[in-house]
């Protein structure tokens, strides 16, 4: 008996009775391939194997005309609304140009002769360049602008164009005796019906690009206009595994990236915003990032079985396969909906606008039929839409708006089912900076997958002199997850209630993020920023900051120089007292597992004869403290910096360190003897231990201390996401802009105090660019960060951001000192 493989896609399978689309119509041409697809606001187009173009009725489905004129397969559609033109490539090397409105031809396009270009697989067009691409079988990339006249052509008496006369490509055979003319390849069509009814125009030589991709070009898609950071983005997928992106000027493409697919031939690609899929011959679609050029995520729909087509509507992602069945991915790449459409091969799909304003999917196949689903676009859970229609409004009611939105995004950076809402977080936070007025973009942490971007902004100052402070505010966008038990309401939708906004993330640390974004905004727009204020958010702070610290030392010198560094990811030490954190403990993580080799066995019949895992645990763990709670590492008290009174004159005397079993895992079933017993120990360093020298301690100390057991069992130590204490410079001028800043909005002076929690990126940045860091509490000691009903008081919030405002224009005041 053969066991059965598990389908190999990471994607869930959330599909649910009703979630298949329903079949409206279908739409019939015998014995042909359906191609291709466009639709305008009355028309669907479909491009068949047999030369022709059908057009149908967008209300009735009835067939309204054939439009002919290629003589090979019709391999690409493309509606251009600005034109009110219908685009249309073919086997026989031409690109057609035909009038939606009358359905009659317009231009006739050929190739780059020299070239031999062959199939034309892709177009694509451009309305702010008013420029047609072309994608060959010869590999090459081809392109025409339409002007106000074509230099390239002669001109009939009437102004159209007629493209030379070539003397080989447009040539008779030998025995016929005749002269090349336009004829020669085009007989059905006389030469008074071209140059009356359908100008023939052609590329010139200057408009190819060669050898550039490798392979056929068999698909390409303009990417947002404006939105690609690049101006007129050009995306193609090839034979040759890559998508190659190209920036698109009036004088012409040019290679800006290139995306190894690797997973055979592309064949399908579509793209929003940032984002750009590529649907390949191996069944996997390829998630490609524009803004940070980077492979996000991989879907595998079905192994070895070609993506053909691909079509988006919002969030949504419909994927068409060459086994006959059309998949849909929401937002987070899961699969809600999958069936079988087509008897044979789907290879076309589109979506379009219905007239009742509602949506239909339309794929073709090989089995000559066009079908017609309703599809509904999802219920967004998360907005992108501008943050702030006016930049003048800055106040509380915006700042709770834009967070609001933030915190919608459920940004979980421990689960690799979130990873899409991590960098949509990221994207969300780029342009929210942006509209703040902030100069944005998004730096990698890596170029595999699984790891989220950096958000990287800068407010540039706008009073003062040139060489003004430059400050680097450090935070996190990513959440740690939020069970519903214990809340009150659903954690990723933000709710006020009596003073206080509730949901995951509004004080840990999105809250802070916003509320110093909008005090940089604020001077801004009052023409009163003095200082450079430089975001570096991170998207992986709740697990251990993966890659960060590399990522910044690669991004250094883009970053530029940094005078300071202000953090705010902590809380106060109570409910009304303002703080001002100058100080946190590191940590040192460790993991011990012992194991016997045993499977478990059963207490009543083995007890006894083996050698527990459990009690050599317990004895190992109850040798790290003694009765009077003193760690008995040997060493681990030397290098404690001895407290001072004016260091802890907001706090009463505490432990200086915390050595704790979080988790001890074995047997549920109590007459069981485990096998392997594994625990979690934290160890919490201060000033001036040495992290690593506590680390390797700590693993000596263990190994010491099973070894005086004499037990045949095997012990297993493993460090993992260790973090350094930090101290701050008490007596620092910046510090004490920032006491001041808080004394004058709050009318007290600040609690200087000590965090016991640890911030691993503050150490590493302080290092790194050499410079002191200042951390500034918003929250509430109640605040329930990493808990059920997580809050921040909207009054913290606000003058949150009044602080920061106040600082920075003190800090504008002293300059670079």
């Amino acid at each position: 008996m053969h066991s059965v493989s598990p389908h190999p896609s990471l994607s869930r399978d959330l599909q649910s009775e009703g979630s298949v689309p329903h079949q409206l119509h279908a739409l019939q041409k015998l014995n042909s391939s359906i191609l291709c697809l466009a639709s305008d606001a009355a028309h669907i187009y479909s491009g068949n194997q047999d030369n022709d173009i059908l057009v149908w009725d967008k209300k009735t489905f009835e067939l309204k005309a054939t439009l002919q004129g290629h003589t090979k397969s019709v391999l690409a559609l493309v509606y251009a609304e600005d034109k009110k033109w219908l685009f249309s490539s073919s086997g026989d090397s031409t690109v057609r140009v035909w009038s939606t409105i009358t359905l009659k031809p317009v231009y006739i396009i050929d190739t780059y002769p020299e070239t031999g270009a062959g199939d034309l697989f892709s177009i694509a067009w451009s309305p702010s360049l008013q420029t047609i691409y072309i994608g060959c079988q010869n590999t090459s990339l081809q392109w025409f602008k339409f002007t106000s006249s074509f230099s390239d052509g002669t001109t009939t008496p009437n102004g159209s164009v007629i493209r030379k006369v070539h003397r080989f490509f447009d040539s008779y055979p030998q025995f016929a005796g005749k002269p090349a003319d336009l004829n020669a390849n085009n007989p059905q069509t006389p030469i008074s019906e071209i140059t009356s009814e359908a100008p023939r125009l052609a590329v010139p030589a200057t408009n190819v690009v060669e050898s550039e991709h490798f392979g056929y070009i068999y698909c390409m898609t303009l990417m947002d206009e404006g939105k690609s950071g690049y101006g007129v983005t050009l995306a193609t997928g090839s034979g040759d595994e890559t998508v190659k992106l190209w920036k698109c000027t009036s004088s012409g493409p040019s290679v800006i990236h290139t995306f190894e697919c690797n997973y055979g031939a592309v064949l399908a690609l579509i793209g929003q915003g940032q984002t750009l899929y590529g649907g390949c011959q191996d069944g996997h679609i390829k998630v490609l990032d524009l803004e940070t050029n980077t492979l996000v995520r991989s879907i595998i729909v079905q192994e070895a079985v070609d993506i053909l087509a691909l079509s988006l509507i919002d969030s949504d992602l419909y994927a068409s396969s060459a086994d006959g069945n059309v998949t849909r991915f929401s937002r987070t790449f899961d699969c809600t909906a999958s069936w079988h459409a087509h008897e044979g091969i789907v290879l076309s799909s589109l979506i379009t606008k219905q007239n009742d304003g509602n949506y239909m999917l339309i794929t073709g196949g090989n089995d000559d039929n066009i079908k017609i689903w309703n599809v509904v676009p999802p219920s967004p859970r998360f907005q992108a839409e501008d943050i702030l229609s006016d930049r003048s409004q800055l106040g509380a009611e915006s700042i709770s708006y834009a967070l609001a939105k933030f915190v919608s995004i459920p940004s979980i950076s421990c689960y690799p089912s979130y990873r899409e809402d991590c960098r949509q977080a990221a994207i969300w936070l780029k342009k929210c900076l942006t509209q703040l007025g902030a100069k944005t973009q998004l730096l990698p942490t890596s170029e595999s997958e699984g790891t989220n971007p950096l958000v990287f902004g800068t407010f540039t100052g706008n009073q003062g002199p040139s060489s003004r402070p430059r400050l680097l505010f450090y935070g996190h966008y990513d959440v740690i997850p939020a069970p519903p038990e214990g809340w009150n309401s659903d954690p990723f939708i933000m709710q006020g209630r009596n003073g206080y906004l509730y949901g995951r993330g509004v004080t840990d640390n999105k809250g802070p993020i916003i509320a110093v974004a909008f005090a940089a905004a604020e001077l801004l727009y009052r023409r009163a920023l003095g200082v450079d204020v430089v975001f570096l958010i991170e998207g992986h702070e709740e697990c251990g900051s993966t890659n960060f610290s590399t990522a910044v030392d690669k991004y250094k010198d883009q970053i530029g120089h940094i005078d300071a560094i202000l953090v705010s990811n902590s809380t106060w030490i109570s409910e009304d007292s303002p703080c001002i954190t100058y100080g946190l403990r590191g940590v040192v993580h460790c993991s011990i597992e012992i194991c016997n080799k045993l499977p478990d066995v059963h207490s009543g019949i083995d007890g006894g004869g083996v050698a527990e895992p459990m009690k050599d645990m317990i004895n190992v763990l109850s040798t790290l403290i003694d009765k009077q709670q003193r760690v008995q590492i040997p060493g681990f008290y030397d290098c404690v910096r001895p407290q001072t009174e004016g260091g802890e004159r907001a706090l009463s005397a505490a432990g200086c360190c915390d050595t704790k079993s979080q988790h001890l895992s074995g047997p549920s079933n109590s007459a069981v003897i485990s096998g392997t017993v594994k625990s979690q120990v934290s160890l919490r360093i201060v000033p001036d231990q040495k992290l690593e020298v506590i680390a390797s301690s700590l693993c000596q100390f263990l190994r010491s201390s099973f070894s005086e057991l004499e037990s045949p069992n095997e012990l297993k130590v493993n460090i993992s996401d260790p973090a350094d204490w930090w101290i701050g410079e008490l007596d620092h001028p910046w510090f004490k802009a920032l006491e001041s800043a808080i004394h004058e909005e709050w009318g007290v002076e600040p609690l200087r105090i000590r965090e016991g929690g640890s911030v691993p990126s503050v150490p590493y940045l302080e290092k790194a660019f050499a410079c002191q860091a200042f951390h500034l509490p918003m929250g509430q000691s109640l605040d329930q960060a990493h808990l059920p009903n997580e809050r921040i008081s909207l009054n913290n919030l606000q003058r949150g951001k009044a602080v920061v405002a106040r600082f920075l224009v003190k800090v504008a005041e002293m300059g670079n000192t």
